[in-house]
């Protein structure tokens, strides 16, 4: 099985140097793809510079991820943040993991100042092993295969990984490893630690309840 990553991208020229340089270990074995959704910085100069296929898409992430999936030739599919990095051998990992599932994700880690971002990060991870759940902070991946049968991402723009976790869970639970991708902390260092939590907290609870997603993107802007 061969491997694409897909990386959804506006204004990340801060996190794709470091990100760019560690897949470019892994450029004769995987596919790196970064679809931009509009970047007025250095984002599409840096990664055209590291040498990785550039598409461009409308904006918002479901809509990127969903263009990145149509040009991958990978038979497995990983999407991952521009600020999130891959464990050692995640390849392997991936490969072995879709032998057994039809999609997954990775344990995470949060990078950064504060001491409660690691308690986060632990409650995340044990939140989606309960649920089955899955976020994009946990380089979700899946069968490209079982990817388009699902209809891929939903275009709505908020909760599209909760949604199209939704869908995979009705073809098997996730394969959850605990080999932890390492996420940036900024968005809960620039807006509040406390403040974000108990954000995503009422908004995740909103959706439940059958709120838009329009709705909460409002919300969370």
């Amino acid at each position: 099985m061969s491997l694409s990553i897909i990386i959804p991208m506006l204004n990340e020229s801060a996190a794709l140097p470091r990100t760019l340089s560690e897949l470019r270990q892994d450029a004769e074995t995987v596919e790196v793809i970064l679809v931009d959704g509009g970047s007025q910085d250095d984002s599409v100069a840096l990664a055209q510079r590291a040498g990785v296929k550039v598409i461009s898409s409308a904006p918002g992430r479901a809509k990127q991820m969903n263009a990145g999936a149509a040009a991958a030739s990978g038979d497995k599919l990983l999407f991952l943040h521009a600020d999130t990095r891959l464990p050692p051998e995640a390849g392997q990992l991936i490969s072995a993991a879709l032998a057994r599932h039809y999609w997954g994700r990775f344990d995470v880690t949060i990078s950064g100042h504060h001491p409660m971002l690691a308690v986060i990060g632990s409650m995340m991870n044990q939140r989606s092993r309960f649920t089955g759940i899955a976020t994009g902070d946990q380089a979700m991946f899946v069968r490209r295969s079982t990817f388009e049968t699902v209809g891929g991402f939903p275009e709505q723009p908020l909760m599209e990984d909760i949604e199209l976790s939704k869908r995979l869970k009705r073809l098997g639970s996730p394969a959850c490893l605990p080999q932890k991708v390492v996420t940036s902390g900024r968005r809960w260092e620039q807006r509040g630690l406390w403040r974000t939590i108990l954000l995503m907290w009422r908004l995740r609870f909103a959706y439940w309840r059958g709120a838009s997603p329009e709705q909460l993107a409002r919300a969370y802007r």
